[in-house]
This record gives C-alpha cells, sequence and structure tokens, in this order.
C-alpha cells in the first residue's frame, strides 16, 4: 500500500514538473514583458538624459568658475597675449580652455590634434555630442582653430566678444569687447552655453559665440548668430558670470538674463 501511494505521488509530480506553457501563458508572459518596457523604457530614457544634462551643468561650472579666476585681477593667472593689461578679450580665455593658439597643450606642435584622445581629455565638451572635435595649432579660436563646427557643443555670449554700437553716421556695426575684473559683478549675464554646432554651420557662422537678436538693427539681427542647443530634453544650459547653471527651453525669453549686456571699454 505504502509502494503504491508513493508510486502515485511521483506520478503526479513528474505529471505537474512536465507540464509546458501553454500558448496562451506565453503570450501572456510576453505582453507583460512588453507593458513593462513600455512602461519603464521612457524613464530609463529619461533618467540618462537627465544624467547627461547633470554632468554638462557639471562641465559649464567648471569653466565658469575658471573664468572667474582669469578675470580675477589679483588670483588670474596666464592671460596669454593679454597679458599685462588689466583689460582681457573673450577669445583668450575661450583659447585657454581648449589648449590653443598661445596656450597649446597637446605636445608637439603638430597641425592638428583630436580629441578626445587617449587620456579622456576632451575639453569644452557637452556629453552629449560625441563626435570628436579637431584642434588646430598657431590658430586663434576664431580663426577656425576649433572644428568642425558641427562638433562644437558649448558657444559663448557673443556679445561678450563683439558689443554692438553706433557709428558716426548712426549705423550699426560690432566692435572688440574688453572685459576686466568687474564683468564679475554681473551675475546675470550669460557666459556660455549649449549650442547647436549644426545650425550654425548652415548659418555660415562661427559656432563658438551666440546671442539672440533681441532689438538689434545690425550683426546680430534676424537671429543670424543664435543657435542654442535644446539637446537635454528641449532644454538648452546656460551658465552665468557667478557661476551658477539653469536651463530653458525658451533662454532668449528669460526675465532677468542679461543678453543686453556689452561694453566697449
Amino acid at each position: 500500500m505504502c509502494v503504491s501511494e508513493s508510486t502515485s505521488i511521483q506520478a503526479r509530480v513528474s505529471g505537474r514538473t512536465g507540464r509546458a506553457f501553454t500558448l496562451i501563458e506565453l503570450l501572456v508572459v510576453i505582453a507583460v514583458i512588453a507593458v513593462l518596457i513600455a512602461i519603464l523604457g521612457p524613464m530609463l530614457g529619461a533618467s540618462i538624459e537627465r544624467a547627461r544634462q547633470f554632468k554638462c551643468q557639471m562641465a559649464q561650472r567648471t569653466v565658469a568658475f575658471d573664468f572667474q579666476l582669469f578675470a580675477d585681477d589679483q588670483l588670474h593667472g596666464d592671460r596669454g597675449d593679454d597679458a599685462g593689461s588689466r583689460y582681457f578679450h573673450i577669445e583668450t580665455f575661450q583659447e585657454s580652455q581648449y589648449g590653443v593658439d598661445e596656450f597649446w597643450r597637446w605636445g608637439p606642435a603638430v597641425m592638428t590634434y583630436e580629441t578626445p584622445d587617449t587620456d579622456g581629455n576632451d575639453p569644452m565638451r557637452c556629453p552629449s555630442v560625441r563626435e570628436p572635435l579637431i584642434l588646430r595649432s598657431n590658430f586663434a579660436c576664431s580663426a577656425g582653430a576649433i572644428g568642425p563646427p558641427q562638433n562644437v557643443s558649448f558657444g559663448f555670449n557673443a556679445r561678450l566678444n563683439r558689443a554692438e554700437i553706433l557709428d558716426s553716421r548712426g549705423r550699426p556695426r560690432a566692435v572688440q569687447a574688453r572685459l576686466d575684473g568687474s564683468i564679475l559683478q554681473e551675475s546675470s549675464v550669460p557666459l556660455l552655453l549649449d549650442v547647436d554646432g549644426q545650425r550654425a554651420f548652415e548659418l555660415g557662422v562661427t559656432p563658438i559665440y551666440t546671442g539672440p537678436s533681441l532689438d538689434s538693427m545690425g550683426p546680430y539681427a534676424n537671429d543670424r548668430v543664435w543657435f542654442p542647443g535644446t539637446r537635454h530634453n528641449g532644454k538648452t544650459n546656460v551658465a552665468f558670470m557667478d557661476g551658477h547653471v539653469e536651463a530653458s527651453d525658451v533662454p532668449d525669453q528669460e526675465p532677468g538674463w542679461r543678453w543686453d549686456y556689452q561694453t566697449t571699454k
């Protein structure tokens, strides 16, 4: 009797363990997995993009911090071609960040150098833009030291480079701007921002400077040099003089953001 019952139990267990999934059960499992992917996929993608946006903001904060040191009358180090003067040009600082022209730091004076290099050095880069940059020795930023334009991810406030004035005949034109340590008091003035290098290339302008038209009737009219990058969930990261970074989907319309600031010292 015991042997019979044992055999019966084993038979039932064997029958259960050997039973395969039915087609309906497989379809239900696949449907559940599909639903989970549909729910979690966008959330995962959004989390990854938020991480990239944060990393981009940290990169911009680092540049802004370096600018504060560069602009400070006591703390600044090498100012390259602007050494010996209380004034400096934003392009000089920009070249110090890329390590080009008089700040060349990419080993022997070769004609070109591609970043990121084998050690991961990759200056002035948004993590969402992964295509390499080509740095050219003995060239200024405005003369083509950085390229191709489609791969440039950060641009500086154009009015910090060229101020728009009216000449003696009342015609608008751009003149070279000079900065000094007092610029650090202008906390609401944008310093640099995400740019759309491809858009700049299509407009036929350099992506290293950008600024909105505002009420310009001259060089900045019709948004001819305005190409903010909106790659972070439709928003543009903007770093300011005091080092803080904000994100906006309409950076040229944010109240209190001093895009109109310029100086002709």
